[in-house]
């Protein structure tokens, strides 16, 4: 500290004009405390680094190495199987009351909703509730978060579906419909639906497995909100077109590729006139009652009691009655359910052969199943304060499908619905999700055969009623819009093409799109001219605030983005047009004449502004990167500024923009041209000075 006391009096009484050594701060003095070259003391970053002892952090490879091998078995084996670490520490006596509620309340979501989206994918209604079952206990092993609710989902099941449809053997019901509606479906296929179904299961958890390993949980980042709100919206169109049929009881193709949805729209409308007016009757009344239920009495009943009407189960349980009863399907031509199997299913084995022909549909499956599972999963999370392992939820979703590929079941993902339920239930951890399977296993064993009387008009009503909420995602277009134009582009971009198009080609593209504008926006940096506020130390866009001036013979330039080798053209364009140089007019004039100084004057005859102007001062504090490509512009438009008399300053550059300067003036054996300062007011009052002298 005295070294430091005696440069500031060193530098007091070497420069006459004591207003601007006078900093607002006792922090601002000490900057002054060092001197330099050219004849007026300076306080640069050499002489920073200097008194406050800089030094480059040390990559210690060798340590992060014996760290990385120096494995506990133990820890392990919890980060693989985390319920080994958990359930000892579970507090049975406090939240054990919880979790039986919360398990029982999330099985009674189930039974409708697996059934109606079992139907969803192309398979019996019974394997929804084997996706309730198997994958269920498998992710209470080994996933980390404590709320989700892991089984159907109605996008994925919707595009398990897709291919099931493609490459499963057509049944009874589609052959009529077919055959109705003079279309042409083939029939050569040797896979049953279920086969299809399992295959593709099989190939997400793989897909899902070679994530884990290669740790590429982060290519769910590329499905931003906006993405992922345009994309689940289209969807939730096509989950209501596919359910016309059941909804007005018509027969209509199962369109599939390109327009799908379109195609499927304009089949229901030509069939309208052969609807069957009991199914549409008991749609009506399933969608009025939930509706109601939804709108007037979910939420006056929330203030009384967390644990939700459950309206599905009795729209389920009131239909199947109603229909045996009456005998809808006799009397009134009301398609049922139809046969359901009772007992745990068979093993069954994926089709290997399969693969090949479904491998580009099942990594989009496994992208969206995965992004929707981590969003879940991270919401609550950070609601109730707890960590989650994105990388161990892509081994617990590969291992729950696994399990699922070989019990009948269709790829797997958290249900929001379902979670949301369950935590606010009280559910505290996975054990909820325990007492769901064992009320499930009971429907299976002993109570599934009673629901072969349901309506599949039901089923549909209840589908449609479930996404109000990803329908009215279209309510967000403006709003997304309004805040940027970018993001509504993406919406309106992703929700267009899966809509019009298909889901796949929807998702692809709109990922590109957020690549290519991610790299769009990289390359086009912000800049803005700083101006003083009368009276402080601070520099402010001039464009926004309307009370800060321009120091005369200054520009000071704010730099916000990097400087590599696609964006070095743009930094020196952005650099000359801030200073009025034309770096074509000394190119001219050196071809008139050869004359150097002619050289120099026609670059500085541009406009008067540029006459003006003594000391360009870059702020770099938002300078985030800068390779050797970039090194080598900036000195450059060092160089060509100062033939023309402009002294260029570089303020707040970071440790790595500073060591990557340094690191290229090193191997490159150059001089540096650069002088550097730590603020602005630094900078500042140093030209003030060097321009007195």
């Amino acid at each position: 500290m005295a070294n430091l006391n005696e440069k500031l009096a060193l530098l007091s009484q070497t420069n006459p004009d004591e207003k601007y050594l006078k900093y607002r701060s006792f922090e601002e003095s000490q900057k002054l405390s060092s001197t330099y070259e050219i004849g007026t003391n300076r306080y640069d970053y050499d002489n920073l680094n200097e008194d406050g002892a800089y030094e480059k952090p040390k990559l210690d490879v060798k340590g992060k190495l014996r760290k990385s091998l120096k494995c506990n078995p133990l820890t392990i084996l919890y980060s693989l199987i985390p319920v080994l670490e958990w359930l000892p520490k579970y507090e049975w006596k406090k939240n054990i009351s919880y979790d039986i509620l919360s398990g029982i309340t999330v099985a009674i979501m189930h039974i409708p909703q697996g059934m109606a989206y079992g139907l969803l994918g192309n398979v019996p209604a019974i394997t929804g509730l084997y996706m309730a079952f198997f994958p269920v206990l498998i992710y209470f092993v080994f996933g980390t978060s404590r709320h989700v609710s892991i089984g159907t989902f109605a996008i994925v099941c919707l595009m398990t579906g897709k291919v099931v449809n493609s490459y499963g053997i057509p049944d009874e019901e589609d052959l009529i419909s077919a055959s109705a509606n003079h279309t042409m479906m083939a029939t050569d296929s040797i896979y049953t639906k279920t086969e299809v179904a399992v295959t593709v299961t099989f190939c997400v958890a793989i897909l899902q497995f070679v994530m884990y390993v290669f740790r590429l949980g982060v290519i769910a980042n590329l499905l931003s909100d906006v993405l992922v709100s345009g994309f689940t919206c289209a969807c939730a169109f096509h989950v209501v077109s596919s359910q016309l049929k059941d909804l007005l009881g018509i027969s209509v193709t199962k369109r599939q590729g390109l327009f799908s949805m379109l195609l499927t729209i304009y089949d229901a409308v030509m069939e309208l006139p052969n609807c069957n007016n009991n199914a549409v009757l008991i749609s009506f009344v399933v969608i009025v009652l939930s509706i109601i239920n939804n709108e007037i009495l979910k939420p006056r009943l929330a203030t009384r009691t967390k644990v939700p009407f459950p309206i599905e189960l009795v729209a389920v349980v009131l239909g199947t009655a109603t229909s045996y009863l009456m005998d809808f399907k006799s009397n009134y031509n009301v398609t049922v359910i139809g046969e359901i199997p009772t007992g745990l299913p068979n093993m069954t084995i994926p089709r290997f052969e399969l693969i090949p022909s479904i491998i580009s549909d099942a990594v989009i499956i496994t992208i969206v199943s995965y992004a929707i599972t981590i969003s879940m999963a991270l919401i609550f999370a950070q609601k109730l304060q707890y960590d989650v392992n994105a990388n161990q939820e892509l081994f617990a979703l590969g291992c729950a499908n696994i399990g699922g590929s070989f019990s009948g079941a269709m790829p797997v993902a958290a249900s929001l619905s379902r979670s949301m339920i369950q935590q606010t239930v009280g559910g505290t951890s996975q054990l909820a999700s325990v007492v769901s399977c064992l009320f499930i296993l009971i429907i299976l064993v002993w109570v599934g055969p009673l629901f072969q009387f349901l309506p599949r008009s039901v089923l549909a009503s209840i589908i449609v009623v479930a996404l109000k909420g990803m329908l009215k995602q279209c309510e967000k277009l403006p709003v997304y819009f309004r805040m940027d134009k970018w993001d509504g582009i993406i919406w309106l971009f992703t929700f267009l093409v899966t809509a019009v198009f298909s889901i796949t080609m929807g998702l692809a593209s709109s990922i590109i799109l957020s690549i290519v504008l991610l790299f769009y926006k990289g390359q086009h940096s912000q800049s803005s001219i700083l101006g003083n506020l009368s009276g402080t130390d601070f520099y402010l866009d001039i464009k926004r605030y309307q009370a800060v001036t321009e120091i005369p013979g200054m520009k000071i330039l704010r730099y916000c983005g990097s400087l590599n080798f696609s964006t070095k053209t743009s930094f020196k364009g952005t650099v000359f047009k801030a200073v009025g140089y034309n770096s074509k007019a000394p190119k001219a004039a050196k071809k008139r004449n050869g004359d150097e100084n002619d050289v120099v004057a026609n670059g500085r005859e541009e406009g008067n502004s540029l006459l003006a102007i003594k000391y360009l001062i870059l702020d770099c504090t938002a300078l985030t990167y800068i390779d050797p490509a970039g090194v080598e512009q900036m000195k450059i438009v060092v160089d060509a500024l100062r033939k023309t008399g402009i002294e260029v300053f570089m303020v707040g550059c970071s440790g790595p923009v500073y060591e990557m300067i340094k690191t290229c003036d090193k191997y490159q054996d150059k001089e540096s041209s650069y002088i550097m300062f730590p603020t602005i007011a630094t900078a500042v009052t140093f030209a003030k000075a060097h321009s007195s002298s």
